[in-house]
């Protein structure tokens, strides 16, 4: 990586790091060669966490490859610093650890010992520390040099995060944990943010999951896992108790009618038949106008968020909307 000059002491500059197109690699140059995982598939790789952060990992030579790659997902700050060389550096590690936790996974915070891992700082060519090194999409620059205090560091933090929601980048990462990373019987531990939500799915209370998403999307529009939860809470709360034959049966006699039209493409994602329940609103967007048309694009848009943005069935369906729409 070339070093990139800063334009003053603890400056913030998230120009150079606007979302490239989905095929952009993500960036080399880490000691050890590509992670096994690659891509979002890595982002729960990447070293021990630290402390009792949740968001926060040391960062050694073996696991660098692998939180650079978990930046697919969402941010890395990469903290250089050497408590032995400048205490100070080692108080920035600690705070951006504790303010990790702070901001639930919109960013994860690398700390790189410089002592312990001398191959990264070489690698980055490192200038001087302490250093923070935003990375997104595997993609660095450099973020801020200063050892800011606390609410200083926060308040920087804060800044950085609403710039990188302005230009659409949304992802949280999910918490690393001290303890073990599985449960008994094999499943990740359940983000405690989203617990209320998934208890009240799997009992099959659609109000109240509906009701528990809507309050974590209004406590934080930017949140896209709680938003994807609520959109599927509000297909299984909209399913709930039809009579499948009928609703099939009235849609099919019914082609232009959207209520029906839409109802079906409900059971038709309940069912597993994603491109089904995708191509049905596509072709009666582009059958209908006025307010029939808008009901049934923005009834897909829903039942995209619930089968998740990344998702190629998804993309594909967002490329037809398009072609449809126009």
């Amino acid at each position: 990586m070339s070093q990139q000059p800063f334009s003053r002491p603890g400056a913030i500059d998230l120009s150079a790091l606007k979302r490239p197109a989905p095929s952009a690699p993500p960036a080399g140059g880490a000691p050890g060669g590509p992670g096994a995982g690659g891509g979002p598939a890595a982002a729960g790789a990447g070293g021990a966490a630290v402390g009792g952060s949740a968001y926060a990992v040391q960062v050694t030579e073996q696991t660098f490859q692998d939180v650079v790659e978990s930046s697919m997902t969402a941010p890395v700050l990469l903290c250089f610093y050497s408590r032995t060389r400048m205490p100070e550096s080692g108080r920035l590690a600690d705070d951006l650890a504790t303010l990790a936790d702070e901001f639930e996974g919109r960013f994860l915070a690398g700390l790189v010992d410089i002592d312990a891992a001398p191959g990264i700082a070489q690698a980055m060519q490192i200038p001087s520390i302490p250093l923070v090194v935003a990375v997104i999409d595997g993609r660095p620059a450099p973020l801020m040099q200063d050892a800011l205090p606390l609410e200083e560091l926060r308040a920087a933090l804060t800044q950085v995060v609403q710039q990188l929601t302005a230009q659409g980048m949304t992802g949280r990462h999910q918490p690393r944990h001290g303890g073990p990373v599985a449960t008994e019987d094999g499943e990740a531990p359940v983000d405690p943010r989203y617990a209320p939500a998934q208890d009240a799915m799997e009992a099959g209370d659609f109000d109240r999951a509906v009701a528990e998403y809507q309050a974590l999307v209004t406590a934080n529009p930017a949140d896209a896992e709680a938003a994807a939860g609520l959109a599927m809470a509000k297909v299984l709360q909209r399913v709930q108790g039809v009579d499948a034959g009928a609703a099939r049966a009235a849609a099919a006699a019914s082609p232009d009618d959207v209520a029906a039209q839409t109802l079906v493409a409900d059971l038709d994602l309940f069912d597993g038949q994603v491109e089904d329940a995708f191509a049905r609103l596509v072709e009666l967007v582009r059958r209908t106008s006025g307010d029939d048309r808008n009901a049934a694009r923005e009834h897909l848009l829903g039942l995209f968020a619930a089968v998740g943005n990344d998702d190629a069935r998804v993309l594909k369906g967002r490329q037809a909307l398009a072609s449809a729409l126009f």
